[in-house]
């Protein structure tokens, strides 16, 4: 049939007439390959369709999950980071925090706030891994602290999301005092009888595992979650032997008895809200 010909040869279409797809309207799992359109893969709180991928996310993105229509009050926003041992790596600390900053629009590793979730009052302490990897700074330790403080004076259950690659070495021995003062706080929490969830999420490592991360009264995490102390490659070298498939995934964590479950982001508000009623 004639129409299914085209007649004349050579149509340019001129540039500007051309349609393309805008930016970021498809997502690709990177597990499974699969392409999903962003809006389904965001309602579907940034997890793969086909295989059940968990993509990694960061606070805005938690806060909006957890919290009734995204209602929520942010706790110390502003706080951020001093430089006391005048840290020089590649470049000096301020330099690196103020371009993190600039990057990132975040002011440090974690930020904190309350709200109602299913119209249970809850504060919430989550990190953001693309601010320095997550690590765990002076200012990570004390926003965490005056969280839990704030769960103190408001009686509300307290949920930790942890995704950090540990101590933040810029900081030394100033971030490694924050594994005992956040841990000491947590003992205050404990005993007035308040709830503590810990939500770990890919990765939890480090200092952060070794502290509040592993003190709630349920230790639970994300699908696939890489879970440890030391990275694979350190324990592999030092050993001297293979790891077990799967090591420090949370599959493996939680056969060994480290986590209490595992819970799928999409499951996670609903999962969490009975949880923390079973709790008080």
């Amino acid at each position: 049939m004639s129409w299914f010909t085209r007649k004349d040869k050579g149509i340019n279409t001129p540039t500007e007439a051309k349609r393309e797809a805008p930016d970021g309207l498809w997502y690709q799992c990177p597990s499974c390959k699969k392409v999903m359109h962003t809006r389904e893969h965001r309602i579907l709180a940034y997890t793969c369709s086909n295989c059940g991928y968990h993509e990694k996310i960061g606070s805005q993105e938690y806060f909006e999950l957890l919290f009734d229509q995204t209602r929520y009050t942010e706790l110390d926003a502003l706080m951020s980071s001093g430089d006391p041992l005048n840290f020089v790596d590649t470049k000096n600390y301020p330099d690196r925090l103020k371009a993190t900053e600039k990057k990132t629009g975040l002011k440090d590793a974690v930020r904190t706030a309350y709200g109602k979730m299913n119209e249970l009052d809850i504060t919430v302490a989550a990190m953001d891994f693309n601010f320095i990897g997550g690590s765990m700074g002076s200012v990570v330790g004390e926003k965490i602290a005056r969280a839990i403080d704030h769960s103190l004076e408001t009686k509300s259950p307290f949920l930790m999301i942890s995704r950090s690659g540990g101590a933040r070495m810029m900081e030394a021995g100033y971030s490694l005092m924050q594994m005992a003062k956040t841990s000491a706080r947590l003992a205050l929490l404990d005993e007035a009888g308040i709830p503590y969830v810990s939500l770990l999420t890919d990765p939890t490592t480090g200092g952060v595992t070794a502290s509040y991360a592993m003190l709630g009264d349920f230790n639970i995490a994300e699908p696939g979650a890489l879970i440890g102390f030391a990275g694979p490659r350190v324990i592999r070298e030092t050993i001297g032997k293979d790891l077990p498939k799967g090591f420090q995934s949370a599959e493996f964590v939680l056969e060994h008895g480290f986590l209490d479950f595992i819970v799928d982001r999409k499951d996670l508000k609903d999962k969490l809200t009975s949880l923390f009623k079973m709790l008080s």
